[in-house]
């Protein structure tokens, strides 16, 4: 077992160079992708949405508090050490590496604590729940009992396997990346899009398990957007960096991943022209009990 874990490691380990390498060539695309627009609409789609926040409301609290306690400590603990360890790069901007690296160590340990002990099933039925009020309740029945009485739609139990979204190799990937933080700037920007590029097709587990997508499907269709789900996914990490609110803006993102799938579904499965997309009409949307 011991020797399998370090062959993933040495696995991961080993394409770094190349792959930070392909991050900065690909940063421009990601850009000009657009897929960094919808974590941002998600916030925006979130607040104005109360039966969305009020659903999560107690459970955002609870996120907020194990935040809280462990950034504290992360940087009543660790800070200075690390601000030693980055001064040997960084020089004066120590200060602010070290600041970026004990972030992005406490957002993987906040991650940690909250899928394994917080999220649930939580974040599945607030993407179904904004993919019925965009109009796709035919997408979500393949994976969710919908009710409708008079004009509203009401959540009912999933009829799907419950999606295993702790993955191994992404926590790896994450912790081998994280020196790349004590060069400021440039050095965590490369870090979101290193990790944003593996953790943007997360967020759309999902829609492709209501899609019914085989293994293969999903990454053809994965590598056709790679450069959306880069940007998408820096921009999703760059949010969760945020001390306090990171787990918070973990809903807000899933919400503008159901807003994404809506656009495409929209467009019938074609690629989706970011360049073009409009904010959607509120006044046609379904409402929903969630």
């Amino acid at each position: 077992m011991m020797s399998n874990e370090q062959s993933s490691i040495s696995k991961i380990g080993g394409t770094i160079p190349e792959e930070i390498n392909h991050a900065s060539v690909a940063a421009k695309e990601a850009v000009l992708s657009g897929g960094w627009y919808y974590p941002l609409y998600g916030v925006v789609y979130f607040i104005s949405h109360p039966s969305l926040y009020r659903s999560v409301a107690p459970l955002m609290l609870k996120s907020a508090l194990a935040s809280l306690g462990i950034t504290i400590g992360m940087f009543t603990f660790t800070f200075l050490p690390q601000v030693a360890f980055c001064a040997l790069f960084s020089g004066p901007l120590a200060f602010v590496a070290a600041f970026a690296l004990v972030l992005s160590e406490s957002s993987a340990i906040i991650l940690l604590v909250a899928k394994a002990f917080l999220l649930g099933p939580t974040q599945d039925r607030l993407f179904d729940a904004v993919m019925v009020q965009q109009g796709h309740a035919d997408v979500v029945q393949r994976g969710r009992e919908v009710k409708s009485s008079n004009g509203v739609k009401t959540l009912g139990k999933s009829i799907t396997r419950p999606l295993g979204r702790f993955s191994k190799a992404r926590i790896i990937r994450y912790i081998i990346s994280l020196p790349l933080n004590a060069l400021p700037f440039i050095g965590t920007a490369l870090f979101l899009l290193y990790n944003g590029n593996k953790a943007g097709p997360g967020f759309h587990a999902r829609y492709f398990q209501l899609k019914g997508w085989t293994a293969s499907q999903k990454q053809q269709f994965i590598q056709r957007e790679q450069n959306a789900y880069t940007a998408f996914g820096a921009v999703s990490l760059a949010l969760g960096l945020i001390p306090f609110a990171g787990l918070a803006f973990g809903f807000t993102s899933m919400v503008g991943a159901a807003l994404w799938a809506s656009s495409m579904e929209r467009q019938s499965g074609t690629s989706v022209d970011f360049a073009n997309i409009k904010p959607i009409d509120e006044r046609s949307e379904m409402r929903v009990n969630i």
